[in-house]
């Protein structure tokens, strides 16, 4: 039996030689879906970033909201909510539609489906071991220097929604970033020669600007993330356990932090709190 860590199923993708017109084209396709998704929310979070050095307070002082509104308890706010997140999967429908080929499902071959759910979910389950707790660690790490601003994730309350709702929230962004960094990017990079190493590195910088408005220390967590969620897919070729194992640290994120606030509030507390 293959060990959870084996490369089983890789895709050979190699380079492609591509004229001067197929390599503008290709690029443009990555501009446009990039402006749509990861690449537009990568610019707003460093300029919060640089928006938040430049204030009064110490990035220590300052906090963010990972998921706003999510406790709503109104109807009409609730169901915006959750149709913000509907559509918010549109870029990833795009990027899987630009990867589908003639005769090759897009979810086959970048390994978004089901065959293997059982060593999916457990590579999954292993990364949040090697990820979450490293990168819970940074982010402790980060506040106690004060280069991390409080991060705050909307209060659970008695409403039968917020669940649903927040675990949508987490499927949403596990989709998005993996898919995107790892398997349209990693696709449409490697077309244009780019070497895998060259294209861990950058996805990893990419996805670290991503985070960039919670502050330096989930900025180095995400880059670590994004080069060992590359390496795992350039040996696996599956995004399937990348998606579940971000999915997971999110509902841990989402629906753990307010225990996190009330067990450690030193450390996961509102400012002036």
């Amino acid at each position: 039996m293959p060990s959870i860590w084996q490369s089983v199923e890789v895709d050979p993708l190699s380079p492609v030689a591509l004229d001067r017109t197929a390599r503008v084209r290709l690029w443009w396709e990555i501009g446009i879906v990039l402006a749509l998704s990861v690449g537009r929310s990568a610019l707003y979070s460093v300029l919060q970033l640089v928006e938040s050095l430049g204030r009064e307070e110490s990035l220590g002082d300052q906090s963010a909201s990972v998921n706003p509104g999510a406790s709503a308890s109104e109807f009409w706010p609730v169901l915006y909510q959750f149709l913000s997140q509907f559509f918010a999967l549109v870029p990833v429908a795009l990027a899987i539609w630009l990867l589908w080929e003639p005769g090759k499902s897009a979810f086959r071959r970048i390994g978004l489906d089901f065959r293997r759910f059982g060593g999916d979910f457990g590579r999954g389950f292993l990364l949040i071991v090697v990820i979450g707790v490293p990168g819970l660690g940074l982010y402790a790490l980060g506040r106690a220097l004060g280069i991390t601003v409080q991060v705050d994730a909307s209060p659970l309350d008695a409403s039968w929604w917020t669940i649903p709702l927040l675990l949508l929230a987490a499927v949403r962004a596990g989709l998005t970033e993996e898919v995107i960094f790892i398997g349209y990017l990693f696709d449409r990079l490697r077309r244009l020669g780019w070497g895998w190493w060259t294209i861990i590195l950058s996805t990893a910088a990419l996805r670290a600007a991503y985070h960039a408005y919670q502050g330096f220390g989930p900025m180095l967590g995400n880059f670590v993330m994004g080069i060992v969620f590359g390496w795992c897919y350039r040996r696996w070729g599956r995004i399937m356990p990348l998606v579940i194992a971000h999915t997971l640290i999110d509902v841990i994120a989402f629906i753990g932090y307010p225990l996190a606030v009330v067990w450690w509030p030193g450390v996961f507390g509102v400012p002036g709190a």
